[in-house]
């Protein structure tokens, strides 16, 4: 059984959060509390395996609550976000400061759920929690990795833990990197807020995907969320179409791979990392398969290391690497055989 604390200021969030959890015949809400202070105490007696926090809170917000639980007591956390641009930015904040994954407030009138919700708190209790790094170990910026443009184009899929890893691909990136196009499991109204974060640390242009925006060097675009998947085109263009859920995900890694395998072949650089389940592994064995370079996250720096693991098990993945060693990898030109220098 997993363990759960539930902490949320709003009395009606915590019950909705509460039911849709006892659902899961393997996760129990062992407690909830109202505000910080009230979790503190909560955790020490509890002693939970995950908890479920709000971003805004009185006493304490929850970003301040979430940096010091990961100082002091690290442990897996889903944060529990509204739907609004404040909410998107405190969400990636907390991502950013060891947050397992996040999921988004149900909207007025019920139509959205916390469908997801069980599965996220389920892979958050197998997740690898790391401590919030210290302020001396992020002040210096990441080098960025030199690359020669040669018509390749980068597609990367991730999910749970894909923010810190993107971000600290992305941001070794040269402001002249090859055209790369990104599929992260996030709901709609974050990817936005998170094109826009990536844009202010990367030296390439990073923006949201748009349907028939040009696949252009020095640029990174992020599907959007929501109710759309994000595929390549012949006419090196992005597509950003609404699809019914592939894997259970809407946008699909498994749509932008294999458009990915049938539009670019041995041009591609096909990338997975981090996440939950087996969303990107069939399209990533097929841009093998059309000549691609493919590579994975590895499992001791993945915090869940389940679409890495799958892709890897069919043998889609063709070089494991750690996350700090991702980019140069991504970069790297690739060899030319002997018919080709010929």
């Amino acid at each position: 059984m997993i363990r759960v604390l539930i902490v949320d200021d709003s009395a009606t969030m915590r019950s909705l959060i509460a039911a849709t959890l006892r659902r899961d015949p393997e996760i129990e809400v062992v407690g909830q509390a109202g505000d910080p202070l009230e979790a503190r105490e909560a955790i020490k007696a509890l002693n939970p395996d995950v908890i479920t926090l709000d971003v805004e809170m009185p006493n304490m917000n929850g970003l301040d609550f979430l940096e010091k639980i990961m100082r002091l007591r690290p442990m897996p956390v889903v944060m529990v976000s509204t739907l609004t641009v404040r909410g998107a930015e405190a969400t990636l904040e907390a991502l950013s400061l060891g947050a397992i994954d996040c999921v988004a407030k149900p909207s007025t009138g019920g139509a959205d759920s916390f469908d997801d919700l069980a599965a996220k708190v389920k892979a958050a209790a197998r997740a690898r929690v790391r401590p919030t790094p210290t302020p001396a170990a992020t002040a210096k910026p990441p080098e960025r990795l030199e690359h020669a443009p040669d018509g390749r184009v980068i597609a990367i899929g991730s999910s749970t833990g894909g923010v810190e890893a993107l971000i600290t691909i992305l941001t070794r990136f040269p402001a002249n990197c090859p055209p790369t196009v990104i599929t992260q499991h996030m709901p709609g109204t974050f990817t936005k807020s998170f094109a826009e974060r990536l844009d202010r640390l990367c030296a390439p242009q990073c923006e949201e995907a748009r349907d028939g925006a040009p696949l252009e060097s020095g640029r990174i675009y992020l599907a959007p969320g929501g109710d759309h998947h994000l595929e390549v085109t012949e006419g090196n263009r992005c597509r950003v179409q609404p699809g019914e859920r592939v894997n259970g995900h809407r946008p699909s890694v498994d749509v932008l791979f294999n458009s990915m395998a049938r539009v670019y072949g041995r041009k591609g650089v096909g990338v997975i990392l981090t996440g939950m389940g087996r969303d990107g592994a069939q399209g990533l064995l097929a841009m093998r398969q059309a000549g691609a370079r493919t590579l994975g996250q590895d499992e001791a720096t993945s915090v869940v290391y389940g679409m890495p693991k799958a892709a890897f098990d069919i043998g889609a993945v063709e070089r494991q690497a750690p996350l700090d060693r991702l980019a140069a990898e991504m970069l790297k030109a690739p060899a030319t055989s002997a018919s080709e220098r010929t």
